[in-house]
């Protein structure tokens, strides 16, 4: 499973891979995607987060840890959230998660959420 933050977004992506660590059921499990440096460049390229599920229900945790994440951005911050097998995503704006009621936060929560139980249902299945 993938996030992206966006293009020229390197700092929400450090910012949204620091967020997703802090919780105790990701820990562990995010890691950044980064390529090489072109030249010239100062430092690698994020190209976005991978989060690996394992036993343990973290997909709703993961979802709210975004939700909660785009809440806080200022400016205009959109996340891809897709998984990698089958190419299902969802993209959510920070401009779009501000103006939710909690029934449509709820609604949005649980749409992340599906894409993401679905990539760690396969997880789960590939350790048994």
């Amino acid at each position: 499973m993938t996030i992206e933050a966006g293009a020229d977004t390197a700092d929400e992506a450090r910012d949204l891979y620091a967020w997703l660590r802090e919780d105790g059921d990701l820990r562990g499990s995010v890691t950044m995607s980064e390529s090489r440096a072109p030249e010239g460049a100062l430092g690698p390229v994020i190209n976005g987060l991978e989060i690996a599920f394992g036993a343990g229900g973290a997909a709703v945790t993961a979802a709210n840890v975004l939700i909660a994440w785009l809440g806080s951005r200022k400016g205009e911050v959109s996340v891809t959230v897709s998984k990698n097998s089958d190419g299902a995503e969802v993209q959510v704006s920070a401009k779009g998660v501000k103006g939710l009621d909690l029934a449509a936060t709820k609604a949005l929560t649980e749409q992340i959420a599906e894409v993401l139980k679905s990539a760690e249902a396969e997880a789960d299945a590939g350790e048994s």
